[in-house]
């Protein structure tokens, strides 16, 4: 029985050390940002799939400009190929080329909808009007999605830093978890400024 109550005593302050050194709120906030990271996933697939049906609408546009749509085409296939996990938060060569690939995607796609201004009769096109607006809600979810997720990454990380917490982290191999470069992805999905009104005026002959 003594020896049951010292066992006992034992776990119990070893819980307390645990708990104290932020173990639990290790577990809590990994947990965090692999939900958060799975929800930023599941955005970016399924833009991936809307884009695909916006591909096969925009090749009935017998005129459109190959080039873009070729550059949408690799785009999508670069991004998808990429097989992503929980692990990937860990690993960060694989981490920056999921995000320099999805940023390729953002841009090839920005530039799609800029040419697209050209042709009327595509634009009005209800089922390339539908994917569009899809596409719209999908990119705003996957803004709320990635915002989510830095928030997670970085409470996490601060965890991981701190002390006594970092301590936590050492034992049970806690490590800082990779988090999205916002103006990086910025910069690459930036679409070329591109402008359809009126040229100039052609300059007036003098009078002789």
């Amino acid at each position: 029985m003594k020896h049951w109550l010292i066992r006992l005593s034992t776990l119990l302050a070893l819980a307390l050390s645990l708990s104290g050194c932020g173990y639990n709120d290790f577990q809590r906030l990994d947990e965090q940002t692999k939900s958060a990271w799975s929800e930023v996933v599941n955005q970016y697939q399924r833009r991936a799939d809307l884009i695909d049906n916006l591909v096969n609408t925009v090749k009935g546009e017998t005129n459109f400009e190959q080039d873009t749509l070729t550059k949408v085409i690799e785009a999508r296939a670069k991004a998808t190929s990429i097989q992503v996990s929980p692990e990937t938060l860990n690993n960060p060569e694989q981490f920056k080329q999921f995000q320099a690939a999805q940023g390729e995607l953002s841009g090839a796609l920005s530039r799609l909808m800029v040419t697209v201004e050209r042709y009327p009769d595509l634009k009005a096109n209800k089922a390339f009007s539908d994917l569009r607006v899809a596409l719209e809600g999908t990119e705003n979810r996957i803004a709320v999605a990635r915002g989510r997720y830095i928030e997670a990454v970085k409470e996490y990380n601060v965890l991981v830093r701190s002390f006594p917490s970092n301590l936590t982290a050492m034992v049970f191999s806690y490590k800082p978890k990779e988090n999205f470069t916002v103006t990086n992805e910025a910069a690459i999905s930036t679409a070329p400024k591109v402008n359809f009104g009126p040229g100039p005026a052609p300059a007036s002959t003098p009078a002789r």
